[in-house]
């Protein structure tokens, strides 16, 4: 993974460094902090200038400083990993393997054929020499961050970067659309003294839809972020990316619950590991349960093993046992997601390397805790749900490490469970359970330090919460257990696995339970489709940009395409079924995977959102709906 950053200017009466400041390029340094160089490009005959800044975390193969140029002056930025689509050799590094194939491609057709290939997530830079064209965007689902930003008419400068600062100025930062990539002719540019922007957006292979309609609606979407001097212009040959995944499959079959209340939904299921036994036992959904394990399998040993490990150091030799470290980290919360990764991890991660469960959990407010004393609960709904603990908070001490209540929050509580399960499917694994614990007083620094940066251009509130609680739980500071007693532990994994994905495809939202309710299987299909749709601005660029601060990569294995692509080959009937009961309708096709790879309690857990099972939401307003603009973010700007 890597920070990139591009500035271009083409009559600016500014010196190029001036579009980039220290602040921007501290963050680009935290995201690759093994290498950091810049390179200036100037056209003195055409009057446009380019600065390129490279900062690489070193993952894969020899170490590669970033920015690359080539004997024909090309230039590369690469932020990203090539799991599948081009070969990439295990000592290889994937940003030299696909500049090469760059070098290789004599006319636009190519460049979109090699990038249609990839499988993977990636934004990138290439400076095209020959033809003066500057190339940037992002991978299919956004999964890497690029934001860009357009100066005045007068600066005629154009910047892009991984991440950026709070912008006081009318030139705010956005995040690149992820819907296509995008080509700049500066000589063209340099000659109007004005910038335009040319698209290549995805387009599925056997879509029905014309070219001509699918350029007119991106065209029309991306156009409504620019400024007015800013022309965006459909390319004159109309080609297209082609799309690494297949359509969502949009069959409605009459035997699958399509008004609720009718069917299975009349048979009263209790929410329990037999339920889900019972379901296991149709031979097609079994089937089709060990297809789905067989591509996630995949998915994750792609991501665990493309990773430089200490025995790949020039002795060969690997470390004793007792000084072994974690390389993969998982985002915990004990919820079936996290689970089945972190079950799926364990059959590839080297067997003497430990797999850090990283798990979040704010200090609860004294006045929850004072509700929780005068409720009752029964114990089901207290382990499901736990509101609060009852014991006392005032002698905390952070350093001590001493067992505190105060972060006994719904997803600690879970999370422990999910780790006895976890050490009983193999014990032999150094399962390392780190506790973060989070008080109010650190929240608020580290959001004003530097969380608000990453969050934006994003400004919500369930971005803040959200962001905030990844950003705590990446860092990986905390307690493991030692012997019976909590130790400080900050994870050393530079590769931070996360459920993201699963909810969005397998109706695992309260939303989709509501839709479902309201419009049916036909409503529920298009709330599916509209979420991977927008996952790239919702999600991603912003959950990139957070992991990425402490010099981490985020791989997703929901979101691998085979992965996507098996889902959404299947009628939406046969991965949720809603007509069923919380903790067994949504993500149904996960849990039963779950089951099947020896996880029990788990696999019937209700969706729980991370600021909810973490308790930041609330923890600061309780009058603020998620959608409102988060006035905590704005506080220094």
């Amino acid at each position: 993974m890597c920070g990139i950053g591009c500035v271009v200017t083409l009559c600016s009466q500014h010196a190029i460094h001036d579009f980039f400041n220290e602040d921007i390029l501290w963050c680009l340094r935290r995201r690759g902090p093994d290498s950091s160089q810049q390179l200036i490009k100037t056209a003195s005959d055409l009057s446009y200038e380019c600065l390129f800044s490279g900062h690489v975390l070193h993952l894969r193969g020899l170490m590669t400083p970033q920015p690359l140029e080539d004997a024909n002056n090309n230039i590369f930025l690469w932020n990203g990993e090539i799991f599948n689509g081009v070969h990439v050799g295990h000592l290889e590094n994937d940003t030299e393997v696909l500049f090469r194939h760059l070098a290789l491609c004599s006319s636009e057709a190519d460049i979109l054929s090699l990038f249609s290939s990839l499988q993977g997530p990636w934004s990138f830079i290439y400076y095209q020499a020959s033809r003066h064209s500057l190339w940037f965007g992002r991978d299919y689902f956004g999964r890497r961050s690029l934001l860009w930003q357009f100066n005045n008419e007068v600066d005629s400068a154009f910047c892009l970067t991984s991440v950026s600062v709070y912008s006081k100025s009318g030139n705010q930062w956005q995040e690149v659309p992820a819907c296509g990539i995008f080509k700049i002719d500066l000589k063209a540019c340099a000659t109007t003294k004005s910038l335009s922007l040319t698209l290549f957006p995805w387009k599925y292979s056997c879509t029905e839809i014309a070219v001509d309609k699918i350029f007119v609606n991106v065209l029309d979407q991306v156009s409504k972020q620019l400024p007015n001097h800013i022309a965006l212009m459909m390319n004159e040959s109309k080609l297209c990316l082609r799309a690494p995944v297949i359509p969502l499959n949009k069959t409605v079959s009459e035997a699958s619950g399509e008004c609720p209340g009718t069917n299975i939904s009349n048979i009263i299921h209790t929410v329990s590991v037999e339920t889900l036994q019972g379901l296991l036992a149709e031979e097609h959904k079994k089937k089709l349960v060990h297809q789905f394990i067989d591509v996630l399998n995949e998915a994750v040993k792609r991501r665990v093993l493309s990773l430089f490990r200490d025995e790949d150091q020039k002795t060969r030799e690997v470390p004793s046992m007792s000084n072994r470290k974690a390389h993969v980290a998982v985002l915990f919360s004990g919820g079936i997601d996290s689970m089945v990764i972190a079950a799926l991890a364990d059959k590839y991660v080297p067997l003497g390397e430990p797999i850090d469960l990283l798990n979040v959990a704010f200090m609860i407010k004294e006045q929850a805790k004072q509700k929780c004393t005068d409720k009752k609960h029964t114990n089901q709904e207290v382990q499901l749900d736990l509101l609060c603990p009852q014991e006392s908070c005032k002698d905390l001490d952070g350093k001590t490490g001493v067992h505190l209540s105060c972060f006994d929050v719904p997803d600690r509580i879970t999370g422990r469970a999910g780790l006895k399960e976890l050490e009983a499917i193999n014990p032999s694994r150094t399962w390392n359970f780190v506790e973060i614990n989070v008080t109010l007083e650190e929240l608020k620094k580290m959001r004003q330090q530097c969380i608000n940066h990453l969050i934006y251009p994003l400004d919500t509130v369930l971005d803040d919460s959200i962001g905030c609680a990844i950003w705590f739980a990446s860092r990986g500071e905390g307690f493991i257990s030692n012997h019976g007693e909590l130790k400080p532990y900050k994870s050393p994994a530079k590769v931070v696995l996360t459920g993201m994905g699963a909810d969005e495809q397998l109706a695992g939202y309260s939303r989709h339970r509501v839709c479902f309710k309201k419009y049916g299987l036909e409503g529920l299909k298009k709330e599916l489709e509209m979420e991977l749709d927008r996952i790239s601005s919702r999600n991603l660029g912003r959950d990139d940009r957070i992991i990425g601060d402490h010099g981490k990569e985020a791989r997703f294995p929901f979101l691998d395409e085979d992965v996507v692509s098996f889902l959404n080959s299947l009628p939406i009937s046969e991965k949720a079924d809603l007509t069923l009961p919380r903790g067994i309708g949504e993500k149904l096709i996960l849990r039963l995977a779950g089951l099947e790879v020896g996880l029990t309690a788990s696999t019937v857990l209700p969706k729980r959102a991370v600021q909810f099972g973490s308790r930041i939401a609330k923890l600061e307003s309780n009058s603020e709906k998620a959608s409102d603009t988060c006035s905590r973010l704005k506080l220094l700007f």
